[in-house]
């Protein structure tokens, strides 16, 4: 080894003892008879001391070392002078009095600093993305993420879980997304597809007999990026035999929970247990399925104050219907003056709009007792209608109270976009709080108008609540899943539910998704013909492993967790990826291309 011990591991117990160090020049001062060295490693910083006096050759090659040079250091620990410590570095209290260096490889001026966690164009990271993984934030995140993974290995194993690897090439099948496929060389014309989950294979593991099972398993799905999302990901999967529901979400949950406890102490968990929300009442309080809870702004339905009131627009939409919703926002509208908030309304109706609203309307309470509401709608609502409708929403002088009122989707989209919006502009977003919750009832199906016929809301494996199995023969969208979603902050960090295990209810879905039996056969065969040998009701999950480190590091986009992510055209700046493939390749495959003139595409 050319190191005896690592940089980041000196402390006070090490003073006197001769120590071997090597790694990369965080920082040089040279201060002519004396150079400074702050020496890093991937477990911390520690300053080297070189003495031209007593250590001439040495200071000579400190003398020639720069920022990012990798060397070696032989000297002695000791305890840095009085006055001289420094608090910020766990090595803090000692330095190493180098006898000896040595330049074990020079290095290029990088293109930004490694040492400071400067803004640095993104496009610029992704291209260096091997220096910038030297940064002790991404260095944090990534160990984060290697120590997530392993105490999820390790708690799984304690709980009797066997860990089993499926194949990455395995068939086509329609699951949501669009499959990335692979040609193969020795059946010319056919292909393999790059799993978008081990969904079928872990079902097939239940049937096996192996009752525990999970993986970490590389998944990849050919859809538009954005910042939760990559072609290639990561899960936690998951499935256990012999189980309901609840016992699902109670394991998962302890997991979870001992997870944070021991990872991110500093992290601190909203409510324990998790609650559990509807479905239904997720999208109608938060506009979304994955509410984040760490802030109340809840959507309050008011339809029968307001479709009493003298406001047009209401009064139409309840009478055809529609929904009435406010919102109260704490604190918003108390100090603004009136020009201020007409400002502060019109942005938000701009945003609303951007949902999909025509309008939004608000009413701005005073501080005063005696004052008056503020707002276009507060003239068309009697003075006890208002006072109802303060009680309702528990409503305190200063506030804001935003009404929406369309379609019911347009409200829960308008929902859904302010309520981040404004958490933000509240300061109500506190990082070391963790809001987890469950959704749970979702709909089995979703109405898919274009096709005119249901889609799964999850996938053509969950199986429906029983007692609502009859509903497939007479009302398919009231039929609920078995199905349940842990979310963390404002995002899904896991998924699952109760799968079918009878062939005969499996081969009635494939009609209400508009999918014939022989269609049915070709694609899902094997998985139909394994239900006729002995299946054990059996349920799982997966978790978004990029997800959950994301949030636990308090980082807004997993490609600050993956050492080597796509772009958001899913293209690697760094190695150039995806490339063009030598005729040659082309020809042993079969494949001849037939690309647009304008084929090249900006990374």
């Amino acid at each position: 080894m050319l190191k005896t011990i690592q940089c980041g591991e000196l402390r006070p117990e090490h003073s006197g003892q001769e120590v071997t160090l090597a790694g990369w020049v965080n920082r040089r001062r040279d201060q002519g008879g004396l150079i400074f060295i702050d020496l890093r490693d991937r477990w911390g910083i520690c300053q080297v001391v070189v003495d031209q006096e007593t250590a001439p050759d040495a200071h000579n090659h400190a003398s020639n070392a720069r920022n990012e040079y990798v060397i070696q250091v032989v000297g002695k620990v000791r305890m840095r002078p009085d006055g001289t410590s420094n608090p910020e570095l766990a090595t803090g209290d000692v330095e190493v009095v180098a006898s000896e260096i040595e330049i074990l490889n020079a290095a290029k001026t990088p293109p930004f600093y490694i040492n400071k966690e400067d803004s640095i164009d993104e496009v610029v990271r992704m291209k260096y993305r091997y220096l910038d993984l030297r940064r002790p934030k991404m260095q944090r995140n990534i160990v984060l993420r290697h120590r997530v993974i392993k105490f999820i290995r390790d708690w799984l194993d304690a709980q009797g879980f066997v860990e089993v690897e499926t194949p990455i090439l395995f068939k086509t099948t329609p699951e949501g997304a669009r499959d990335f496929l692979v040609p193969s060389r020795l059946q010319p014309g056919k292909f393999y597809a790059l799993p978008q989950s081990p969904q079928q294979l872990k079902q097939l593991l239940m049937v096996a007999g192996y009752e525990r099972y999970f993986q970490i398993a590389r998944c990849f799905r050919d859809e538009d990026l954005r910042g939760q999302r990559q072609p290639e990901f990561t899960q936690l999967d998951m499935e256990i035999s012999f189980v309901e529901r609840e016992d699902v979400i109670q394991l998962n949950e302890t997991l979870m929970r001992a997870l944070v406890k021991a990872v991110v102490p500093e992290k601190r968990i909203m409510e324990e247990p998790f609650p559990r929300i509807l479905y239904q009442d997720a999208m109608e309080w938060y506009g979304s399925d994955k509410p984040d809870i760490r802030y109340d702004l809840r959507a309050v339905d008011v339809a029968d104050l307001a479709g009493q009131s003298g406001f047009a627009v209401f009064v139409n939409n309840v009478a055809e219907g529609k929904p009435v919703k406010a919102m109260r926002v704490p604190g918003m509208a108390g100090n603004l003056s009136g020009t201020r908030l007409r400002t502060v309304a019109a942005e938000l109706e701009d945003m609303a709009k951007a949902a999909g609203a025509k309008g939004l309307a608000y009413m701005a309470l005073p501080l005063e007792e005696d004052g008056e509401v503020r707002g276009p709608v507060g003239k068309f609502f009697t003075v006890d209608q208002k006072l109802a409708l303060f009680e309702r929403l528990g409503a305190q002088p200063g506030d804001l109270i935003l009404f929406m009122s369309d379609r019911r989707e347009v409200v829960w989209a308008v929902t859904d976009a302010l309520r981040p919006h404004l958490a933000k502009e509240l300061g109500l977003l506190d990082p070391t709080l963790l809001g987890y919750c469950w959704i749970v009832d979702f709909p089995e199906f979703l109405w898919n108008e274009d096709e005119q016929r249901w889609d799964p809301s999850q996938h053509l494996f969950t199986m429906p609540m029983p007692e609502d199995i009859p509903l497939l023969d007479t009302d398919p969208g009231a039929a609920r899943g078995s199905q349940y979603d842990m979310v963390c902050n404002g995002f899904e960090v896991a998924g699952g539910s109760i799968r079918i295990h009878d062939r005969a209810l499996q081969e009635k879905i494939f009609p209400l998704i508009g999918q014939d039996m022989d269609s049915a056969r070709e694609q899902f065969g094997h998985i139909l013909e394994a239900f006729e040998y002995g299946v054990p009701p059996h349920g799982g999950i997966a978790w978004g492993i990029d997800r959950v480190v994301a949030i636990l590091a308090g980082e807004p986009n997993i490609r600050e967790v993956i050492a080597f992510p796509k772009s958001q055209t899913g293209s690697d700046v760094m190695s150039g990826t995806p490339s063009s493939a030598l005729p040659a390749q082309l020809e042993e495959l079969h494949i001849k291309l037939d690309l647009p003139e304008e084929e090249e595409i900006e990374a």
